[in-house]
């Protein structure tokens, strides 16, 4: 299940307007719960994840929140990802967030729009769930990522990005790892 955080200007506490809210502001943003639902599925089956995730769309202000609680890193990020523990495997596959305010940010700097940005990280999270880790796996994430965004016909993916930011700041040429 996806669930959007609204914002709390646009929560009530009478439910009529938090759901008029709510669908206006999925409508505002060009995102579709059905739609990004439906890509979820398709990237977990693509990826070989079995079990439901669920998903909260939320700002960074909760991300950061989350960061800090759960990896004690006292600053927002655009994806967490949450695995369920083994004995529920199959079953629940985990919990991913994504922050809107920095999934915004980074569409505009990529000029792609915020329905791929969330794409993008919700693949990154469920090869996440799947236990891969490009900060300590030598490759494996970033290739297996590039093989599946090709495959979703999605843009650069977080990895990709990261890879060329660090070589660019260290002024070396970059060259793509498939």
């Amino acid at each position: 299940m996806i669930t959007l955080e609204l914002r709390r200007e646009l929560a009530d506490k009478d439910g009529k307007r938090a759901s008029a809210s709510e669908a206006a502001a999925w409508k505002e943003m060009g995102l579709s719960r059905s739609g990004l639902t439906r890509y979820l599925q398709a990237a977990q089956k693509a990826a070989g994840l079995l079990g439901e995730v669920d998903v909260l769309l939320a700002g960074d202000r909760t991300l950061r929140r989350l960061n800090r609680e759960f990896r004690g890193k006292d600053k927002a990020t655009d994806v967490l990802s949450f695995p369920s523990p083994a004995e529920f495997a199959g079953e629940h596959a985990g919990d991913l967030a994504i922050s809107l305010d920095t999934a915004q940010r980074q569409a505009r700097e990529q000029g792609h729009t915020l329905r791929d940005e969330v794409r993008i990280l919700l693949l990154h999270g469920v090869l996440h769930l799947l236990g891969m880790d490009h900060e300590t796996d030598g490759g494996a994430m970033a290739s297996r990522e590039s093989h599946l965004r090709a495959r979703l016909r999605l843009p650069h993916g977080l990895i990709a990005r990261a890879d060329r930011a660090t070589v660019k700041a260290k002024g070396k040429p970059f060259r793509v790892r498939a």
